[in-house]
């Protein structure tokens, strides 16, 4: 694996090539501990789509466990019923196939909620555990903070029998939302915050996914984690930074219950340069209307990229280069693009596309009016196995305007009056009239073509230093052609939020890229007409493309995947 770009290898790799979590995974079979199995689960909560932070996390889980001849669990973290909606378990299903994994189980946390209600009793019954009437307001203010040490509520010393009783009675649906919760009882004095009296109990009258209207309390997160990896036997429990100050808590209930011994282990998350990964944002961003939805090729969101023409070969390399650290960082969505732009480079066809709202059309005036042929053009010189494609040529051809200038600078290798180039594939031509309308702007060039310098078969002997792409005229195919790019202008948008002088809850939106999408005509050979949607495509001098599911039998519709070269850090470097 390849640390990240302001990681230390010693953060992301140990001696023999070994990350920090594959390393305490081998020391754990090593020492025969849980008689060397390795159990990992996925646990996403199913209320919005998965991101490439998600992607990262499925990457690892799975990773190790097929590394060393495990399983992983696809269990969702279903014990919010207001925000949780099957569309969206279905939509992570599907993200984890189409990044290439599949899970030994498919579980949900509802699936235990008769087994966690019962180790909510049993914390009851051992005094560790009372039901609490004091409001969210009254049980925040009661809490202290990091320096104050918290005080007791004034129901927490309630008898056991009295705690059973109400706790019964809540999940009977005696009492109205946010009437009582059922807190733990540790330490208020704690200098771990997750130790003052956590709730590990709401009320909460709603229909769950998948459990109906059966329950109307729900465990909290700290409460049902633990115990869900517990009962599934889970043996490395890996979750990132910020559930570090939750360990202890997660241990805790483990001990006091005396189940089997899970054991959580952090990692930093994906924080990737010009987006945001934060889900109340990416909601924000679609609710708003600033992308077109969840799958927008813009967002983050595997759905998104999916669509953008990401592959999953792109989105595991991606992963295992950026490595498993202990530290947060921010990753260069730099090296994101490089690892699509190695793959396409090696498995997609070269073919030619004419994006330009307005083309210059060139006319061959020594070709054969009427006459046609069709020339035989290599797919991709990566691929030796590639082969070649029939491409219609003619008299009318049309090129982009940003291939001819009528009064060049030196070293202009591409069309001008009088000079040559060739057209790929085909021959060489030389500009001999410019035709323009009475606005003065070119629309056609009137040139000569050498019969001679036909690609392949070239015995004119005339060298040129300029070869620019084309289309038919006669058999060019229109197109909608998506210009995508960053989705923020600002390389940090979290962090650059926060300087804005704003009062505004969401100031973030003023950091994006008013450019990051462009639509443009195009004109593209006659074989793209049939191509079938997600299918990618170099278009020559370009970028990387594919065909997006907009696209109908009289509308083809491309999305830029990637360009060639990073020219965004290009022109940031120019600024």
């Amino acid at each position: 694996m390849t640390p990240a770009a302001n990681e230390s290898p010693a953060e992301s790799n140990h001696a023999g090539g070994l990350n920090f979590i594959e390393q305490i995974v081998e020391e754990d079979i090593s020492a025969g501990l849980h008689e060397g199995r390795v159990l990992t689960r996925f646990p996403p909560e199913p209320n919005g789509y998965l991101h490439l932070g998600h992607a990262k996390s499925i990457c690892l889980n799975f990773g190790l466990a097929q590394k060393y001849g495990g399983q992983t669990n696809l269990r969702f973290d279903d014990t919010n019923p207001v925000t949780e909606d099957t569309e969206y378990v279905d939509s992570i299903k599907a993200d984890v196939r189409w990044l290439g994994f599949d899970w030994a189980q498919e579980l949900y946390a509802s699936d235990y909620f008769e087994q966690l209600y019962q180790f909510a009793e049993a914390l009851i019954q051992k005094g560790l555990a009372y039901v609490d009437d004091s409001t969210s307001a009254e049980i925040a203010a009661l809490k202290g903070s990091p320096t104050v040490p918290g005080q007791n509520s004034p129901y927490r010393d309630r008898s056991v029998a009295e705690n059973l009783e109400l706790f019964r009675q809540m999940r009977a649906g005696t009492y109205p939302d946010g009437a009582k919760v059922l807190r733990a009882k540790i330490d208020m004095a704690s200098p771990n915050m997750h130790f003052r009296d956590p709730i590990i109990y709401r009320i909460k009258h709603a229909h769950h996914h998948r459990t109906g209207d059966t329950w109307c309390i729900y465990p909290m997160y700290d409460f049902a984690h633990g115990q869900s990896d517990s009962i599934e036997k889970i043996t490395h429990s890996i979750c990132t930074l910020e559930f570090i100050p939750h360990r202890p808590l997660y241990d805790w209930f483990i001990e006091q219950l005396d189940i089997f011994p899970s054991k959580q282990y952090e990692f930093a998350r994906l924080n990737l340069t010009y987006t945001v990964m934060s889900k109340r944002k990416l909601k924000k961003l679609v609710e708003g209307g600033h992308v077109s939805g969840w799958d927008d090729p813009r967002m983050p969101t595997l759905a998104g990229i999916r669509r953008r023409g990401y592959t999953p070969d792109s989105l595991r390399e991606f992963c295992d280069r950026i490595g498993v650290a202990k530290r947060d960082n921010l990753i260069d969505v730099g090296l994101l693009e490089f690892c699509i732009r190695e793959e396409l480079n090696r498995t997609t066809d070269r073919v030619m596309a004419v994006v330009d709202e307005n083309p210059i059309k060139l006319v061959l005036t020594n070709y054969p009016e009427g006459q046609e042929e069709t020339l035989h053009i290599e797919n991709n010189p990566e691929d030796a196995d590639g082969g070649t494609r029939e491409v219609p040529f003619s008299r009318e051809v049309y090129i982009e305007r940003d291939d001819f200038m009528e009064n060049p600078p030196k070293k202009y290798f591409r069309l001008a009056p009088g000079q040559m180039v060739r057209l790929k594939g085909a021959y060489i031509v030389r500009c001999d009239e410019v035709v323009k309308n009475d606005a003065g702007e070119v629309t056609e060039l009137h040139c000569t073509y050498i019969p001679e310098s036909k690609s392949g078969q070239d015995t004119s002997g005339i060298n040129v230093k300029g070869t620019i792409h084309w289309v038919s005229v006669a058999h060019a195919v229109p197109a909608q052609v998506r210009l995508y790019d960053r989705l923020f202008a600002s390389e940090n948008p979290a962090a650059d939020e926060k300087e804005l002088d704003s009062d505004e809850t969401d100031a973030f939106l003023s950091l994006l890229n008013p450019n990051s999408l462009v639509t443009v005509r195009a004109l593209v050979e006659p074989n793209l007409a049939h191509r079938a949607v997600g299918d990618r495509v170099q278009f020559m001098r370009k970028g990387y493309f594919c065909v997006d599911a907009d696209s109908t039998d009289e509308q083809l519709v491309f999305n830029r995947i990637v360009t060639l070269k990073d020219a965004w850090a290009k022109e940031v470097k120019k600024n």
